[in-house]
């Protein structure tokens, strides 16, 4: 699963590498949790091949949904039943994002009990983006409710670099298929196509400060490397 990223990336930056017509100003995050606000990437409705940058709720509410709760449980979606799945199938469709990060943590379960925090980043130290959706939900009844925009990140299964630590991970897109994923036109055979697992030897891994453990704080002291602890007994298993 993917239960906490990082975007420490300037805006300028960002507007560069992800073509953006506008990227809010915001702080680095370096402890970015479910529930919260974060930065995600969508082609402009009037003008499909430009793109925006838009703050949504990390934690997919379908449009059907009665209780807006039901997004705590919705903050990843399996690529192996994305279109399927009725909280999802609906996105899946229509609205697909990109989700900026520049690293990404997983936990290794020691023989202890504990969970030791790790780093995941791309070897260049660029940021990535991570296959998302996103979807409007209003309250039933209340016409004047203002919508809330939310979103969820796509997981599929760890490649070797991953596999050690937990059986999945986040479905980073390649560059070049950025285009296709967030392309309205994009049927389903071909976003499928694209939640594949990262090559290998594209990441790299530090083991960090157990601070991470807990949504807050949420400052660079979350990532302050600490020697590695003993090894893991099993790799940890998404549960449900």
């Amino acid at each position: 699963m993917c239960g906490r990223f990082t975007l420490r990336t300037p805006a300028a930056q960002m507007l560069e590498i992800f073509n953006l017509v506008e990227m809010p100003a915001l702080a680095p995050r370096y402890n970015i949790a479910p529930t919260q606000l974060v930065i995600c990437i969508r082609s402009v409705a009037e003008d499909p091949k430009s793109r925006e940058a838009v703050q949504m709720k990390w934690g997919l509410i379908p449009f059907w949904a009665k209780d807006i709760a039901i997004g705590n449980q919705m903050i990843n979606a399996r690529a192996e039943t994305v279109a399927e799945k009725p909280a999802f199938r609906a996105a899946f469709a229509k609205r697909r994002c990109l989700i900026p990060a520049d690293g990404f943590l997983e936990w290794q379960k020691l023989s202890t009990g504990k969970k030791q925090p790790w780093l995941m980043e791309m070897a260049e130290q660029q940021p990535f983006a991570m296959a998302g959706l996103w979807e409007y939900w209003t309250p039933k009844g209340d016409s004047t409710a203002k919508p809330v925009v939310s979103c969820s990140i796509i997981t599929t299964s760890a490649n070797e670099d991953m596999s050690v630590l937990h059986d999945r991970m986040p479905v980073i897109l390649p560059i070049e298929a950025w285009a296709t994923w967030l392309s309205p036109t994009a049927n389903a055979t071909q976003c499928t196509a694209l939640l594949k697992s990262l090559e290998n030897g594209l990441l790299t891994k530090t083991c960090v400060s157990t601070k991470v453990n807990r949504p807050f704080p949420d400052n660079a002291e979350c990532l302050q490397p600490v020697d590695p602890p003993e090894t893991l007994t099993k790799p940890m298993a998404e549960e449900g």
